[in-house]
């Protein structure tokens, strides 16, 4: 079967490499979609990351169950299925704590594991959730982001009716305006230097959005909100929106990441002291992806507006990772394995 390996720094190989066997507790799905992710895009430019143990690249992904092995219960050939990639191993404190996703053992599809950038992954079966029937697999590929974006909001200390404020308008962006919107958010701004992304978040709902090249967004959104925003969140991960985002919370309240970085960031904590606003980070998500599902299916989140091109597997560092490198009107660049 052919898959997608990373050795390093722009270095993405498609080879043939044989199909993965089953084992006990396992299924085998036929991948259909796999999203690229700003993670993938960090090892692609920046170089790899410790935890990743073999080559084969994608967590985001979404298929059909073909083979099921010894001891699997509640799943069937034929299903429809979106793959999340954590693999925690239930022992650790964390673990024991309830927070699997930041088991200190943890495994992932992707990156210690064979991911979805192939023809096929076998996957344990507590990985799998079945899709609804009218619920496409291009969504199903989306789960895993959108899950990132809930879990986020979830996390913070969003209020019906608040105002948030998000500085990037990439695909998690995206994500998390509709999640806080679905959460409730009175007013929601976006923080975006993309003319494209922009229009998109106003369709998808945004109440106002700036664009910082032209127009100071700290000063803009405190006068528009009367002493600042009650969550900022960073989906961007530059030293930029860092300081935006930390100087356009009110006092009191809490600017939240969820980005990951290339580079540190400096800023003055004087800003904390002062206003007793918090900073708090977001790491993936906890169990989320059959409510993540239900708010796909039902258009709660709408993740067909995200994907804006569809590629084949042999395409994906030029039409993939390079076209994201270079065209901001890119979003969600979803693989097709079927092309």
């Amino acid at each position: 079967m052919k898959a997608a390996h990373i050795y390093g720094p722009r270095d993405i190989q498609v080879k043939d490499i044989p199909v993965p066997e089953l084992t006990p507790g396992t299924v085998k799905v036929k991948v259909e979609f796999a999203g690229i992710c700003g993670s993938d895009m960090h090892e692609y430019l920046a170089g790899l990351y410790p935890i990743r143990k073999q080559p084969v690249l994608g967590h985001e992904f979404s298929g059909v169950v073909t083979e099921i092995g010894e001891g699997v219960e509640g799943i069937m050939v034929g299903d429809r299925v979106a793959v999340e990639p954590l693999v925690p191993c239930g022992r650790c404190a964390n673990c024991r704590r309830g927070l699997s996703h930041l088991c200190s053992n943890s495994q992932g599809y992707g990156y210690s594991m064979s991911g979805g950038f192939a023809e096929y992954a076998v996957v344990k079966q507590e990985n799998v959730f079945v899709l609804p029937d009218h619920m496409s697999l291009e969504l199903g590929a989306l789960v895993e982001p959108t899950a990132v974006a809930v879990h986020a909001v979830r996390q913070s200390q969003l209020k019906l009716g608040d105002t948030a404020a998000i500085f990037g308008a990439g695909p998690i962006g995206l994500l998390l305006l509709q999640a806080v919107k679905a959460a409730g958010a009175g007013r929601i701004i976006v923080v975006e230097v993309s003319d494209e992304r922009r229009a998109k978040a106003l369709e998808l709902g945004a109440t106002h959005v700036i664009n910082p090249v032209e127009t100071d967004a700290v000063q803009t959104i405190r006068e528009m909100t009367k002493g600042g925003a009650d969550v900022a969140y960073d989906a961007a991960g530059v030293q930029a929106t860092f300081e935006s985002g930390v100087s356009v919370v009110r006092p009191g309240g809490e600017f939240k990441i969820i980005s990951l970085w290339e580079k540190p960031v400096t800023f003055n904590p004087s800003v904390i002291v002062k206003s007793e606003a918090k900073i708090s980070g977001s790491y993936a998500y906890n169990n989320l992806f059959p409510e993540v599902i239900s708010l796909l299916a039902s258009g709660a989140i709408d993740g067909n507006k995200v994907i804006t091109s569809m590629i084949a597997l042999d395409d994906i560092v030029e039409k993939g990772f390079e076209q994201l490198t270079q065209d901001r009107k890119q979003c969600k660049i979803l693989v097709n394995m079927n092309l």
